[in-house]
């Protein structure tokens, strides 16, 4: 097997993330590309490589599959580890992940993800705040019931992939979160793999104008960690 894994930008790419830490946190090799978000739009550039001019995208020999879910979908029946091994644990996770996956969209709208900086965030709206309450619920939920230190069990698995973007927010906006929840938050963010992809965010030189907007409605920006962008 011989993996390539189409990516974006590390510092915005919340999709990108989740099946480029599975792959690093399950030791499964690929070759690492990135296509950078270069326009407001980058579908027609992205088609051609992605069927929906998205990224991420597994490529496997003459295989295109794309979708973060698919990928992790593809990748379940040829490694172990992606899901938990215990049927309850397992049951859950991929709830959980389909819930992510589906689900959340004032997360996504209101606090966007940017892991170079810290902001300051407007108010939530009243579907954010459900979104927190749900979010902080689900993580005690999984952290309690199949007793952590991961949110399915005792190793990684798809569900902490899929919701390791949610905690890179966290740390940008400051959400709060009951204790349990917030152990988790700290935990992914210390994993190596997402050590690795924070390394290479924060030295991104890119910026999207698309994606800086976005960031500047959901708050006032403290800190930013970016590497400087260099003006010829």
């Amino acid at each position: 097997m011989s993996y390539t894994l189409v990516t974006a930008n590390r510092n915005y790419s919340s999709w990108s993330l989740r099946p480029w830490l599975l792959m690093r946190a399950l030791d499964i090799p690929f070759e690492d590309r990135v296509e950078p978000f270069a326009a407001v739009s980058n579908h027609d550039a992205f088609r051609a490589f992605s069927p929906t001019g998205q990224v991420p995208v597994l490529i496997d020999g003459e295989r295109t599959i794309w979708d973060s879910l698919g990928i992790t979908l593809y990748l379940a029946e040829r490694h172990s580890g992606v899901w938990p091994a215990d049927a309850a644990a397992r049951a859950w996770a991929m709830s959980a992940v389909a819930e992510m996956h589906g689900g959340f969209v004032a997360v996504r709208a209101e606090r966007t993800m940017n892991i170079g900086v810290r902001v300051a965030p407007v108010a939530a709206s009243p579907a954010l705040s459900r979104d927190e309450a749900r979010l902080g619920e689900l993580w005690a939920e999984g952290l309690t019931r199949f007793g952590g230190p991961w949110l399915a069990g005792p190793e990684f698995s798809a569900a902490d992939a899929f919701y390791a973007p949610v905690a890179y927010r966290v740390r940008t906006y400051g959400m709060a979160l009951e204790a349990v929840a917030a152990a988790w938050v700290e935990q992914v963010l210390a994993h190596p793999a997402a050590r690795a992809w924070e390394k290479m965010a924060l030295a991104e030189t890119w910026r999207e104008p698309g994606h800086e907007a976005e960031l500047r409605d959901c708050g006032t920006i403290l800190a930013d960690y970016r590497a400087t962008i260099e003006v010829a």
